[in-house]
């Protein structure tokens, strides 16, 4: 399949080649020095279009493909040069001409020319053309994206850009629901999008930009055409099923944009699978919370009491009902003060089911120990609220006060009827369980912010933020049998009704100081004192329900937990900055004092110390788009009070954990070497990342199996974690309608634990490789042709996914869009036991009599194959497992739009 897309790639490229000839040459300034990124372009004299463009490479370098026999205005800008044009005329042998520039050219004379540019770079700016790389199929955003140069949309709807994500998304300046990326991905419709803005080394205080290290960071920013400013723009859809007149989807998006304010509302009614956010991207929701202190070596994180409800897969459930709402604005109240806030419900209503093989591993060896055969048919039903409101307040350069507030509130809960087949030592046993879980967590976090320019050598910072959690996770299990010696346990029922309460809440402070001194311009100390003091209560109990209805409460201290958990960490941090030629070294040590203390079983235990966390960044600047960049840390992990609790607590049905009061913390230390090059010449994308990590006194478990039941404690091993992984992206255009990329992920990890009082050590390793190959034409169809290969091997138990696939779009007539993708999956593992094959077919076809036209009409069909299940795999250190997901089936949709 990776011949074929090559040989096609190659063909249509050699094809194109034989039609144009190549004008080349080199920008030079004054002092015949070669000017990097000038921006070229030829407009056809007799057209009067663009047919090829260029932006010149570090050795000032340009070539044009141009038609033969054809007259062009070759048009050059540059920054600080006058504006220049030159006429060609073209025959049929290739041109080689350099070109010299003027100085003295103002700024603003160069705009006109710049706005034409497909792709341009000012600064740490890439600014693409919307238009240019429009087809006319695209819909959203996220259609836009796919066809830009070094623009990834990766599985999560998470946009990536010189191989880093996308951490901020704004719309003419404004954040759009505070910056989290995915709405805006699948909702700003695409004929709004004048220019596409990646801003990057981006930091949202323009006064630490210069202090602070932001070469992670990347925002995007989208200019809206002149005609969506102060109206009111968007669309209403509404479908209705075809083949099964159950199906509906109802889909209002409005956004209004003006300099003083902003309102977006989306909202999504519908029952075919269509989910704006799902219920994972719910906890994954920041609203522009930062992790404010990993600087300081220290990661104290609050885990979460979710019980697995938020694992839904997506829309591959069975079935889906969703209905969604959400609300942005922002206002300027003044020239020096903002505001912006918004509001997210989902709810849902699904229905899942699952067919699951589950090996568990023979602590000795890969062998199999014991087998687990599961069918599931669950429920689930969410309902989830995100509520933030912000304020920034900067009444001059030297000074900017920011306030934050999120709220998050939820009721979740699920029923499940689940069979399953115990198989050990070949002996066989069936039973069928029934488990309930309900929770309706709530969390609020506050960020407050000032930060101040005292001189042109004295910053400060001032950071705090404040977390408050209620968790109160509910577990039932209706069981023929019970896997577990619980104290106080009534045997003889029926069935085994067991069922847990648990409580756990939440209050965390974080705050720091930044000092920062500019020593010179080109270098500046930063000194950093920091304090996170967390408070944690944690309660469960357990109970069973007997044949009678009667209530046994399993009082035992074994069976219930009361514990209360303070977390202290003080530090003082140091780092210089300095940057010398093409290299910025910032060296930086930090010293923490810690003090942790949790009571339970009527007793204390405290421990106390003191650690020194050095770190190390190395960036190197070859070139103006191209970095080389080091990163070293050592980082002190501890754990919160879920796995320091001493009582039993119920994970499910079939696996039974204890904490343990003396857990310390562990250390880890990571490298990662990070390698970058964008050369606008050729639009050529090149990033490459290696990681590896280190973590001593590692948190793991100890677990006993009895058969495919598991009773596991943690504990600090002796033994070293170690992961390592890989990167590697290679994408650039040809031409000027061809584009092609190639990646490659690479994953290792080592862990330790210790199974049925065994040291066992298990290795795992992912590989997962893309090649694509694309078009993108004005007035042709155009053809995305790709195949990806995933290989997981877990402990030589290999899985492997074949996956071909193919789009075709194509805008023709002037009214017709037609768009389909077709994806193959073959799924397998290495002895063939495991062996499935599955593809997935959608099609649609708009109808828009022009541009301009309010309404549009759509046929649209999902899983036109019908296909019925999908597979997956997974490994947790003491088994692997295989899964099969029942998915929708075969929808087909008509559906009207009216566009404002």
């Amino acid at each position: 399949m990776k011949k074929i897309i090559l040989l096609i790639a190659f063909l249509t490229m050699t094809f194109v080649n034989a039609q144009n000839i190549r004008f080349e040459g080199i920008v030079l300034d004054n002092a015949k020095a070669p000017l990097e990124m000038a921006n070229v372009m030829a407009v056809n004299q007799t057209s009067k279009t663009m047919d090829s463009y260029a932006i010149t490479s570090d050795k000032g370098k340009f070539v044009l493909n141009l038609k033969a026999n054809t007259s062009y205005s070759i048009k050059l800008s540059y920054i600080g040069m006058q504006n220049k044009e030159i006429s060609v005329s073209t025959k049929s042998e290739n041109i080689v001409q350099n070109i010299t520039m003027e100085s003295g050219g103002i700024e603003l004379a160069g705009v006109e020319i710049v706005r034409e540019m497909p792709v341009s770079i000012k600064g740490d700016t890439i600014v693409y053309n919307a238009d240019s790389f429009k087809s006319g199929t695209e819909r959203k955003l996220e259609d836009v994206l796919k066809k830009l140069p070094g623009v990834e949309i990766n599985a999560d709807g998470e946009v990536e850009v010189e191989g880093k994500k996308v951490s901020k998304l704004m719309v003419d300046g404004k954040d759009f629901f505070k910056g989290d990326t995915k709405l805006g991905v699948k909702n700003i419709p695409a004929d709004a999008i004048y220019k596409v803005q990646f801003l990057r080394n981006y930091n949202e205080n323009s006064i630490l930009k210069g202090v602070e290290n932001n070469q992670d960071n990347v925002a995007m920013n989208i200019k809206l055409k002149s005609g969506k400013k102060n109206f009111w723009f968007g669309d209403i859809a509404a479908a209705g099923g075809l083949n099964d007149t159950k199906r509906y989807l109802v889909n209002p998006k409005l956004f209004y944009y003006n300099p003083e304010y902003s309102i977006n509302l989306i909202t999504n009614f519908n029952n075919i699978g269509e989910l704006p956010l799902t219920v994972q991207d719910y906890f994954k929701f920041t609203g522009g919370f930062r992790s404010m202190m990993a600087k300081g070596g220290s990661s104290f994180n609050v885990s979460s009491n979710d019980l697995g409800i938020s694992l839904m897969r997506n829309n591959r459930a069975k079935e889906i009902e969703t209905q969604f709402g959400a609300a942005n604005f922002s206002y300027n109240v003044t020239k020096a003060w903002t505001l912006s806030g918004f509001g997210i419900v989902l709810n849902s209503n699904s229905d899942l089911e699952t067919k699951s093989t589950v090996n568990i591993l023979n602590p000795t060896s890969n062998q199999i120990a014991s087998t687990e055969k599961r069918t599931e048919i669950s429920n689930q039903r969410s309902n989830l609220g995100l509520f933030k409101l912000g304020s920034i307040y900067k009444p001059s350069s030297r000074l900017q006060l920011d306030y934050d507030i999120l709220a998050k509130v939820s009721k979740q809960d699920e029923t499940s009827t689940l069979s399953r087949q115990s198989i050990v030592n070949s002996l066989s046993n069936s039973e069928t369980i029934f488990t309930e879980k309900n929770q309706d967590p709530t969390s609020l976090n506050q960020n407050l912010s000032a930060y101040f320019t005292q001189s042109e050598k004295n910053v400060f910072a001032l950071e705090m933020q404040h977390l408050y959690q209620d968790e109160n996770p509910f577990y039932n299990a209706n069981l023929q049998s019970q896997p577990f010696s619980l104290t106080g346990y009534l045997n003889g029922q029926n069935r085994n009704d067991l069922t847990q309460n648990r409580f756990v809440q939440t209050n965390k402070v974080d705050a720091k100081l930044d000092y920062y001194y500019m020593v010179t311009p080109k270098s500046n100390i930063n000194i950093t004192m920091g304090n996170t003091i967390s408070n944690q209560n944690f309660d469960s109990s357990i109970f069973q329900i007997l044949d009678g209805g009667a209530v046994n409460n399993l009082s035992d201290s074994r069976n219930k937990n009361n514990v209360n958990y303070k977390f202290n960490d003080a530090f003082l941090g140091f780092h210089y900055k300095v940057l010398t030629g093409k290299f910025t070294f910032t060296p930086g040590v930090s010293f923490h004092a810690y003090d942790m203390t949790n009571t339970q079983l009527g007793t204390s235990f405290n421990q106390n110390f003191f650690r020194i966390l050095p770190d190390f960044v190395a960036i190197y600047q070859m070139k103006k788009a191209e970095t080389l960049t080091y990163n070293f840390g050592y980082t002190n992990s501890f754990t919160d009070i879920n796995r320091l609790a001493e009582g039993f607590v119920f994970n499910n049905y079939n696996s039974l954990s204890k904490g343990s009061r003396t857990l310390e913390n562990a250390t880890q230390q990571t490298h990662s070497l990070r390698y970058f090059k964008y050369n606008m010449f050729n639009l050529e994308n090149i990033s490459a990342n290696l990681s590896y990590s280190k973590t001593v006194d590692a948190i793991k478990t100890q677990s006993v199996f009895n058969g495919v039941n598991q009773t596991s404690a943690p504990y600090n091993s002796d033994f070293a974690d170690e992961t390592a992984s890989a990167f590697a992206m290679y994408g650039r255009s040809f031409f000027k309608n061809y584009k092609a990329s190639l990646n490659t992920r690479l994953a290792w990890s080592k862990f330790n634990n210790i199974q049925n009082a065994t040291l066992t050590v298990r290795e795992s390793f992912t590989q997962s490789h893309t090649i694509t190959a694309s078009t993108n034409y004005k007035n042709l169809p155009n053809l995305e042709l790709g195949y990806s290969l995933t290989v997981n091997d877990y402990n030589n138990t290999k899985f492997y996914t074949d996956k071909p696939f193919v789009k075709l779009d194509y805008y023709f007539l002037k009214s017709f869009s037609f768009v389909s993708e077709y994806e193959f999956y073959h799924y397998y593992n290495g002895d063939k036991t495991v062996n499935n094959e599955y593809d997935f077919l959608s099609a649609s076809l708009i109808y828009q009599k022009t541009k301009e036209s309010k309404m549009e009409y759509k046929i649209a069909a999902t899983n036109l194959l019908n296909t019925t299940s999908l597979n997956d795999d997974s490994f947790s250190q003491f088994s692997t497992r295989t899964s099969q997901y029942i998915v929708q089936p075969r929808y087909i949709i008509f559906s009207l739009k009216y566009n404002l």
